[in-house]
C-alpha cells in the first residue's frame, strides 16, 4: 500500500487534497463538500468511521470518486496532526 502524502509531511507522494473541496453558504450549509457534490467531509468520514470501504461509500455515493475519497483520508490525517498534541520522543538510551 502506498502511502498518503499530506502536504509532503508523510513519505511517499505529495498530495494536494484541497482542490477536491469546495465550501459555499448556499450549498448544505457551508459545510465542507467533496467539489462538483453535496456531499460532506464528514459524511464520507462517518461512513469510514463506521467501516465502509472505499467501494461500499462509492457505490452509495456515485458523485465522489476515488481521489476525492482518498483526499478526505489526506484532510483527516493533516488535521489530526494538526489538532493532536504531539507525545514526546522517549530519550536515547
Amino acid at each position: 500500500m502506498q502511502a498518503i502524502a499530506v502536504e509532503g509531511i508523510l513519505c511517499g507522494m505529495k498530495f494536494d487534497y484541497n482542490q477536491y473541496f469546495d465550501r459555499h453558504s448556499e450549498v448544505c450549509g457551508g459545510e465542507l463538500v467533496v467539489k462538483g457534490t453535496r456531499v460532506t467531509l464528514r459524511t464520507l468520514l462517518a461512513s469510514l468511521a463506521e467501516g465502509a470501504s472505499a467501494e461500499e461509500i462509492r457505490v452509495d455515493f456515485p458523485t465522489v470518486t476515488a481521489d476525492a475519497l482518498r483526499a478526505v483520508v489526506a484532510f483527516a490525517a493533516a488535521s489530526a496532526e494538526e489538532d493532536m498534541p504531539v507525545p514526546p520522543m522517549p530519550a536515547a538510551a
